[in-house]
């Protein structure tokens, strides 16, 4: 706490401070009181690095070092030129990383499940186990050469650094590998401000995240979102419908029926965290498991579909928001005139006919309204990341 007994001031204001560096500095955010503050100064030399890990480095330039030699002109220029060969560099590492080499691996793994598939069936002959063998040993050789290239590019990346003098007065090294781009911002005048302020969104909504979900974009979750609602949609849409429909015009005006819309009613009203909680035992644990069983034992004990995974979120999404789309459905159908059901039959047409071809088109905006709910609701309870 501060104690605030020593001051003339009913209110003091005091400031959140970033002051970066985490890994020379104890705290990457410190409060200061307005009393503590001297002097304010924007000093036009100061730049801001943001790095790959470890956070944002705020210091003074000092050299640049291409190579192992000492650039002394035209720093700026050969410094923005030696961040973006980096960081394409470890764009090409990375995409080597997860593309070929990854699918190697994946490779790799087909012929572990097929070998262990064989051994469950007590068909794992010698001429299979050449044939695995020989399969394996052509793609640890590919995985040998790509593995090499990966190497190759990581030492290219790791050739440049800056040395940068922080607000201690030391003199720090950063190596250009670890930094995704910098600039002055006490340099910057309105318009550069304003570019800089689109970049960096548009790296807050496209970027992957960093440092733990603490640093870079929310793509995944933006899309995982969008995703998974999109597919939630896509199923319960149908249903809901439908049971609205068999409801309200098949069902029998009996007790049952009747219970049935006190549960479809109360459903509605069910904590989030009950689906969320019974989606996990029955979609994940019960059918996933079920499934894995039968289909991959040969994976067992890795998970294929006893796993969290977006199919099961959606499923769980769809239970959610049934008794949404079920009870906006239901009310659309009970606006609509008996006397319209009567015309229709009267003129010959089957109740099939007058449902599809007239009810249903009627009470399109009610569906469109159980749906537009159904979507709302799911999108502020999904948190893909």
């Amino acid at each position: 706490g501060i104690e605030l007994s020593g001051f003339d001031k009913e209110h003091l204001e005091r400031f959140l401070i970033k002051t970066g560096n985490r890994e020379y500095v104890d705290l990457d955010f410190r409060w200061v009181l307005e009393t503590d503050i001297k002097s304010n100064t924007t000093p036009a030399a100061i730049a801001v690095f943001e790095r790959s890990k470890n956070g944002n480095f705020y210091g003074y330039v000092e050299n640049v070092i291409k190579d192992g030699q000492v650039i002394t002109e035209n720093k700026t220029a050969v410094l923005e030129e030696l961040v973006e060969r980096a960081v394409e560099l470890n764009d090409q590492a990375l995409d080597l990383q997860n593309g070929d080499i990854g699918h190697i691996n994946y490779q790799l793994e087909r012929l572990r499940l097929k070998e262990k598939s064989y051994l469950l069936d007590d068909a794992l002959t010698d001429e299979r186990v050449a044939e695995l063998a020989q399969d394996r040993a052509d793609l640890r050789a590919e995985y040998g050469e790509l593995e090499k290239q990966l190497f190759a590019l990581r030492k290219q990346a790791q050739r440049d650094q800056v040395t940068v003098k922080d607000m201690r007065g030391e003199i720090v090294t950063l190596p250009l590998y670890q930094v995704l781009d910098f600039w002055f911002p006490n340099d910057m005048g309105f318009v550069a401000k304003l570019g800089h302020y689109f970049v960096q969104l548009g790296k807050f909504v496209a970027d992957d995240p960093r440092e733990a979900n603490t640093e870079g974009g929310v793509f995944p979750a933006i899309f995982g979102t969008v995703f998974m609602v999109m597919l939630m949609a896509v199923i319960v849409t149908p249903f809901g419908v439908v049971a609205a429909i068999y409801l309200h015009e098949y069902a029998s005006k009996n007790a049952v029926t009747k219970m049935i819309r006190i549960a479809v009613i109360n459903l509605a009203g069910v904590p989030s965290i009950v689906y969320g909680v019974f989606g996990l035992g029955f979609f994940v644990y019960v059918l996933g498991g079920s499934l894995d069983q039968l289909f991959y034992p040969e994976a067992s004990p890795s998970p294929v579909f006893g796993t969290p995974g977006v199919m099961w979120s959606a499923l769980t999404l769809a239970i959610l928001t049934l008794p949404v789309v079920i009870v906006s459905t239901e009310e659309g159908l009970s606006r609509i005139p008996s006397t319209v059901r009567h015309g229709s039959l009267a003129l010959g047409a089957t109740q099939a006919e007058t449902l599809w071809r007239i009810i249903v088109p009627m009470a399109s905006p009610a569906i469109m309204t159980g749906l537009i709910l159904a979507v709302a609701r799911a999108a502020g309870e999904v948190a893909p990341l």
